[in-house]
């Protein structure tokens, strides 16, 4: 396996050498949080440096890329983008159409004290694996961006996904991915978001399946400050979603979304049911602070008899041109869960990130999950034939983690993550099953990680 990613790793790089002078960066339409703590900054007014913000916030006159003006059309005054190909043989295929082609590779591993003997490092997603380098993501999109201030207008994304996260699109077996994939299969093809978007005006709406609008994290690892994620994340709230979302951009401060999906990750409806979500996102004048209220309301289980509600609110604050903060917090119910009437869970995960330089910046996070009646914290190794960690559902109690971390950025393209992670579980043990506490192989309520990623973009 070792030779495998590594091999991948050459290819991506041999594809990718064109590209070196690129910004680790994506395209705004797949960001979820408001602001990008480092390759964003711009000058603001008085001096000081600002974050720009991304697709939910970004102003209507942003230029694009290859030529092309705010509307998406091609400027037949720049000299490489030439409608009429006079000049200098006019655009490629794609660009002529105002389509951008990409991706990135992700490889990391994480090392644990306890050296669980089941391999795993408990409840973490997505560097589950314990003293394995494994390759999370090798990714490809084709993306055309809408710009509706200029007209109707209609484009759309596809992603392509390769890698052990697979697994976290196929949490539930969603109908798509257990169908490409066999369930026990560590490395897998995955197909994270593809959608059609239409607007006009400041209306747009997209269908298709596509990231949920809820929490501060992201699959995509280029939007996260840290390797590992948060219970949050991966616990608490639906990370994709199938389905519509429309957005109205009430003013050039504020957004109003909603929609409807088939339910969490679900890729076909299997209970005959739809889950709303729906949020309104805001920013300042100056871009330096958002604020983000979201819900997703619906069943989700196979026979349609539990309702569930989640909501998340994130604040976002540029302190100033080095420090950022993040707060957020979530809360959950879900009623008749097996034998008790409801469940609860909730949470606060605040982020303080501080930009060194160019290339270094530092970051810590501290978590506080609450599993009040154990139903979330779950391993993928409790679905039927699936690899990941075995802990059972049960854990009824309170999870936290400390994280605190670096990211390095020798070239635009290419960034190092490491980091270094304590976790404690407090609550108490399990009755059912052969694990009573989600640590080393359901022997321990404590458990040490030092990991490390390397992501680079082509």
């Amino acid at each position: 396996m070792r030779i495998h990613v590594l091999a991948m790793l050459v290819v991506a790089m041999i594809v990718s050498g064109p590209a070196w002078a690129g910004q680790l960066s994506q395209p705004d339409s797949v960001r979820q949080v408001a602001f990008n703590f480092d390759d964003s900054a711009i000058l603001a007014d008085g001096g000081d440096l600002a974050i720009s913000a991304t697709a939910d916030v970004t102003p209507a006159k942003t230029p694009l890329t290859n030529g092309y003006n705010s509307c998406g059309t091609c400027d037949p005054c720049d000299t490489c983008c030439d409608p009429c190909g006079s000049r200098c043989g006019g655009c490629g295929f794609l660009d002529r159409y105002g389509i951008t082609a990409g991706g990135w590779l992700q490889v990391g591993a994480t090392g644990n004290s306890e050296n669980p003997a089941d391999g795993y490092n408990g409840p973490l997603m997505t560097n589950d694996l314990e003293g394995k380098l494994q390759m999370n993501e090798l990714w490809f999109y084709l993306e055309r961006a809408i710009h509706p201030e200029c007209g109707f207008d209609i484009g759309g994304r596809i992603d392509l996904l390769y890698g052990t996260d697979w697994r976290v699109a196929d949490w539930y077996g969603n109908g798509l991915e257990d169908r490409m994939n066999r369930a026990d299969s560590l490395y897998g093809i995955s197909l994270p978001q593809m959608y059609v978007e239409a607007g006009l005006g400041r209306l747009s709406v997209k269908m298709g399946r596509m990231t949920g609008i809820l929490g501060y994290e992201s699959l995509l690892p280029i939007n996260n400050f840290f390797y590992s994620h948060s219970y949050t994340y991966f616990y608490g709230e639906p990370i994709l979603i199938t389905g519509m979302m429309g957005k109205y951009k009430l003013s050039e401060q504020t957004d109003l979304l909603a929609g409807f999906h088939n339910g969490y990750h679900q890729f076909e409806n299997d209970n005959g049911e739809v889950n709303f979500e729906g949020g309104v996102k805001w920013h300042s004048f100056d871009k330096r602070t958002s604020l983000a209220y979201c819900i997703d309301v619906g069943r989700n289980d196979i026979d349609a008899l539990r309702d569930q509600y989640v909501q998340s609110i994130v604040f976002q604050r540029q302190l100033n041109c080095r420090w950022q903060y993040v707060f957020q917090t979530d809360y959950g119910f879900e009623n008749s869960v097996t034998a008790v009437e409801d469940s609860e869970w909730y949470s606060i995960c605040q982020y303080l990130i501080y930009k060194i330089n160019s290339r270094w910046s530092a970051g810590m996070r501290i978590e506080w999950f609450r599993d009040d009646d154990g139903t979330r914290v779950y391993g993928l190794g409790n679905l039927p034939d699936a690899q990941g960690w075995m802990g059972q559902p049960g854990y009824a109690g309170s999870f936290t983690d400390l994280t605190a971390g670096l990211n390095w950025k020798p070239r635009h393209n290419m960034m190092l993550r490491p980091e270094i992670r304590w976790d404690w579980f407090s609550g108490p043990a399990n009755p059912n099953g052969a694990f009573p506490y989600p640590y080393d192989d359901g022997t321990s309520k404590t458990q040490f990680t030092a990991a490390c990623d390397f992501v680079m973009t082509f």
